[in-house]
């Protein structure tokens, strides 16, 4: 039976090099799978011809054992459908076994988020003397001031936003519209950029856009993670830290100031709040470390019962 299954991957794996012609990687990564399938179907003795489903999730259960990722059993699961699938074409088996069976859901990669003293640092790095300097400061503050897209924040124009009554009118994904605020601090360099900076660089460009570069032109989005990519480095901070970065430590910074889900998720201009939710994760942590931390009762040394 084995060696039946063994003649059948090789001439699957023929097919997909000779007629298909899948990319030499796909096909190793393939060949690999139906490997590892072949010696579950050998260690359990099953009929890989009448495969059921209990033995597929035995099978799924089999690879999670062996330390696979939820990325790699996806793949596998993959192998095995154009596997089946060939198996189908050529009447070698009547079903696909594998065309019902769901890929395992993905892991959600928690944001990363600046910590206070590393916000900080960042802040405390940034030199306000020259009208480049003065507008490196803006673009900190309004990203973390306000959670923008670092799109979001390069498409501002002069009639997007209200300096006295603190809000940007945000055009996000879809097209659609939403407004932002920002506080005090982001509102001080504002005002000093437009009146004293933003002058300077324009060179006598004209421009409808906020920001702009040493050249008088708008600036990019790349543009902008170049000067944080500079900051940082300035700062001595060790890791990379994007605009999305920043982002991310906006909605953190709110919802463990005590905002609610709903309203960091219309700041975010998130279509779904499912999106948002990612960030409970890390501010239930936080609630977590802290509680552990300081909780009397928490070691036994608080117990005087005994």
């Amino acid at each position: 039976m084995n060696n039946n299954l063994n003649k059948d991957i090789s001439k699957f794996i023929n097919y997909l090099k000779k007629e298909i012609r899948y990319s030499p990687n796909t096909i190793t990564s393939y060949n690999n799978d139906l490997k590892e399938y072949n010696n579950f179907i050998k260690l359990k003795k099953i009929d890989y011809l009448n495969i059921n489903k209990d033995q597929i999730r035995e099978y799924l259960k089999y690879l999670d054992q062996l330390k696979y990722k939820k990325s790699t059993i996806s793949r596998n699961l993959s192998a095995l459908r154009h596997f089946y699938a060939y198996l189908e074409i050529h009447n070698i088996v009547k079903t696909n076994f594998f065309k019902s069976i769901r890929n395992p859901k993905k892991d959600k990669k928690l944001p990363n988020f600046l910590q206070p003293d590393e916000l900080q640092k960042i802040f405390d790095s940034l030199k306000v003397e020259t009208p480049l300097e003065i507008r490196n400061r803006l673009i900190i503050e309004l990203l973390y001031a306000t959670g923008l897209r670092v799109s979001e924040l390069t498409n501002i124009k002069l009639n997007s936003f209200d300096l006295e009554n603190q809000e940007i009118k945000v055009l996000g994904k879809g097209n659609k519209e939403r407004i932002v605020y920002f506080g005090e601090y982001a509102k001080k360099y504002l005002k000093l950029y437009l009146e004293e900076s933003r002058p300077i660089i324009l060179r006598n460009h004209q421009s409808e856009y906020l920001l702009i570069n040493n050249n008088g032109h708008n600036l990019t989005s790349r543009g902008v993670e170049d000067i944080i990519d500079k900051i940082v480095k300035e700062a001595s901070l060790k890791h990379h830290i994007s605009p999305h970065v920043l982002r991310h430590t906006f909605a953190t910074d709110m919802l463990n100031n005590g905002a609610d889900l709903k309203s960091v998720q219309e700041l975010l201009g998130h279509s779904s709040l499912s999106t948002t939710q990612i960030y409970t994760h890390i501010t239930n942590e936080r609630l977590r470390s802290v509680y552990l931390k300081t909780f009397p009762r928490q070691t036994e040394r608080f117990d005087k019962t005994k």
